[in-house]
């Protein structure tokens, strides 16, 4: 059943922007990600899933794309996106692009001659009359809100007019009513997919379909989600496209799906997507609204990691990606950095799913001393930041408040050695750089046994070499609730995993007995009933 090279491999994500620049430019492009690929094999990296790479104006750093057939000039060229593919099948490492169909930039020929009403393109775009006050003021369609901050709709003078934008205004919504619609995508991953790429991460996949443009009912954040969100539509959609082109090509998709129950994720599963990113796992140290942080607490990780692995056969496993900040500076420890980075790596890599790493992670990269508003590039944050002062919040609790959620703390550039710019660029970095880069950086882990990545290394190698810890049945044992404890099972083979994720010692009245093959401690010793801070133990029992 387990059968997929997705069921064996790890992922790693790679941010092109940030990750590694051939050319002194400042900016990370394809054939510095060509340059790190025998790194990633020798990490053990087995697929790795791109962020967009496309023709875009980089108003939300590649997610409003202009052209989805063409390559972001300072990226590189179609040539190398072939030659990157090319050394990646060699490697044996799959590539899994970006995909993002909830809408487009504003730039985009379509979008660009969807202002016209007589245009065939038109209603490739969702585009409605506007509401008039009394004294003459114009007002949008309806209430909804944009996830970026304001009304989920502009203004258009020249057809007086207005567009659906759920995210930036740069980025009008795709109106998928229009079948016409369905039919540009569907070439769009034909297109990628006759380059020779193994799949898509689908960007906020699960709200491409609007069931109506009725008023939504006042919440303090995603007015209007009733109507977008896990639509009926959606499913429509998506089956369609799995069954044209996905399922013909055995592509793999996984889904970036915001705000999913067990239930929607069992509809997404059935011949729609592969997998889904359900994000339960980062928000147990925010309220509502990421802004608004609450004390982390460990038990609540594993509560909802076990929600997951009990009830979904497959899951996506991560901590990290390019819109949340770093693990180790929000579930770890900077006492036990090392300790606090492997157990948090051990507590995907040996669950049941397919693990994402995300770059700089397997080193232990943290978030990022940002000064002020003016470091930034996260559109999301300075629109935050904007409105928390609009609306009279003082600079410093304003700050706070974006400084829990920016982005960027995890778009800053790799850290690939103590030299300037931590050898991300020769040039001047387009974000600015983490200052403990010289600590933390890959070269000086890789000399040393005993670091982050080695330790990462270490780990994914005892995964990949165990068809137990890989494919085997996963039952959770009872222990201290900030212990996390698995019990993995094929025939007659057994691996007892437990990881406490707290920075105390932890009583966790388990047997311990067998062959230890994995520890992110130096000495072990027999009939131990505490675990230390972040410790971890894969224990092979038979």
């Amino acid at each position: 059943m387990y059968n997929k090279w997705w069921h064996e491999r790890v992922f790693y994500q790679i941010y092109p922007r940030s990750f590694n620049d051939s050319n002194g430019d400042g900016i990370g492009d394809i054939q510095g990600i060509i340059e790190k690929l025998p790194y990633l094999k020798e990490l053990g990296i087995g697929a790795i899933w791109i962020s967009p790479l496309y023709a875009s104006p980089n108003f939300d750093m590649g997610y409003d794309i202009s052209d989805y057939k063409k390559i972001h000039k300072d990226y590189g060229t179609m040539q190398d996106i072939k030659a990157l593919i090319a050394l990646a099948n060699e490697l044996d490492i799959k590539i899994v692009m970006d995909l993002v169909i909830n809408h487009t930039s504003f730039e985009h020929q379509w979008f660009l001659e969807s202002k016209n009403p007589k245009s065939p393109y038109h209603t490739y775009y969702f585009w409605e009359k506007g509401r008039t006050t009394k004294k003459g003021k114009k007002l949008p369609p309806n209430n909804w809100q944009s996830m970026f901050t304001g009304s989920a709709w502009e203004y258009e003078p020249t057809n007086d007019m207005w567009y659906l934008h759920l995210f930036t205004k740069e980025q009008p919504d795709l109106n998928y009513n229009n079948p016409r619609v369905l039919a540009e995508v569907k070439s769009i991953l034909r297109f990628w997919l006759d380059l020779g790429i193994a799949g898509f991460r689908c960007d906020v996949i699960n709200c491409i379909s609007k069931r109506s443009l009725k008023n939504g009912r006042q919440r303090l954040y995603k007015t209007g989600k009733e109507h977008y969100l896990n639509t009926p539509g959606c499913h429509l959609i998506l089956k369609d496209l799995h069954k044209e082109v996905l399922e013909p090509y055995e592509a793999y998709t996984v889904g970036e799906t915001m705000d999913i129950t067990i239930y929607d994720a069992k509809e997404y599963l059935d011949k729609e997507l592969t997998q889904v990113f359900a994000f339960d796992q980062v928000a147990v140290d925010h309220r509502s609204l990421p802004l608004f942080k609450k004390k982390y607490r460990p038990h609540n990780m594993i509560k909802a990691l076990k929600k997951w692995q009990d009830t979904i056969d497959w899951n996506t496993l991560f901590y990290e990606n390019h819109d949340v900040p770093r693990s180790v500076s929000r579930f770890g420890s900077d006492r036990f950095r090392f300790e606090s980075a492997t157990a948090l790596g051990a507590s995907i890599l040996f669950l049941r799913g397919t693990p994402y790493i995300y770059q700089g992670q397997e080193i232990g990269m943290t978030n990022v001393p940002f000064k002020s508003v003016e470091d930034l590039k996260d559109v999301s944050s300075i629109n935050v930041y904007n409105l928390l002062r609009k609306l009279l919040f003082p600079k410093k609790i304003a700050w706070r408040f974006v400084m829990n959620f920016t982005r960027d703390h995890a778009r800053t550039p790799m850290q690939w050695d103590a030299s300037l710019n931590a050898g991300f660029t020769n040039g001047t970095p387009w974000l600015m750089l983490n200052p403990n880069y010289p600590l933390i950086n890959v070269e000086s882990q890789n000399e040393n046994p005993d670091s982050i990545l080695n330790n990462y290394k270490k780990m994914i190698d005892v995964r990949r070499n165990s068809k137990t810890l890989t494919k085997g049945e996963l039952e959770f044992l009872k222990t201290h609730k900030d212990v996390l404890a698995v019990k993995r099972t094929l025939g007659e083979k057994e691996y007892l995993v437990v990881v406490n994720l707290s920075d105390k010692k932890r009583k966790h009245g388990l047997d311990l007995d067998g062959e230890l093959r994995y520890g992110n401690y130096k000495e072990y010793f027999d009939n131990e009933n505490y675990l230390r801070p972040f410790e971890v133990q894969v224990i092979k029992r038979d």
